[in-house]
């Protein structure tokens, strides 16, 4: 089975090309250390319009078959942060935790981590993350979320993703 991981910036800077798309590179440089197993990213950066945003949500789950949907962008408070709302719109199943987990992990570097929406949603069998904007929280969050990750999309009856133990250990229960 072939692994695809899709990666979504969401800015409308960075989308005109006004900016170069750190953050998106932070997460495909991200899952290059953790997986082992082969994978190809399906790399996507749009502006921060929740039509967009979902269209491509949806693209990315169900045409390209991506296991895992990784966002960044669009999670804070401001007017055009809609990418929890378009995340919300496309799963049929909404992981809380996720969104919890980092809040609680940013928090310890920064106090406006409140301010931040982050989530997480099943669509079909694809998880979808979404993440802050800023490289180093990107890790930070994905260093805490990670483990569970494999094990989820196991789950939905997604690919097995083998990661390197020396960067990141998933956890999965042990068979009984």
């Amino acid at each position: 089975m072939d692994i695809k991981i899709g990666v979504i910036t969401a800015s409308d800077r960075a989308s005109a090309g006004i900016y170069e798309d750190i953050s998106g590179v932070a997460i495909q440089d991200t899952m290059k250390d953790y997986l082992s197993s082969d994978f190809e990213i399906v790399y996507r950066c749009i502006p921060d319009e929740q039509a967009e945003i979902e269209k491509t949500l949806i693209e990315l789950c169900d045409t390209q078959g991506c296991c895992l949907v990784v966002t960044t962008g669009g999670t804070g408070p401001a007017l055009r942060d809609v990418t929890p709302e378009a995340t919300e719109n496309v799963c049929e199943k909404m992981m809380p935790g996720f969104g919890e987990l980092m809040r609680q992990e940013s928090l310890k570097f920064v106090p406006t981590a409140i301010l931040s929406r982050q989530t997480a949603g099943i669509r079909g069998k694809s998880l979808i993350i979404n993440l802050p904007g800023k490289p180093k929280s990107i890790r930070e969050c994905l260093d805490a979320v990670f483990p569970a990750v494999p094990y989820c999309i196991d789950l939905i009856e997604g690919p097995f993703l083998e990661c390197n133990e020396d960067v990141i250990k998933p956890f999965r229960p042990k068979a009984k």
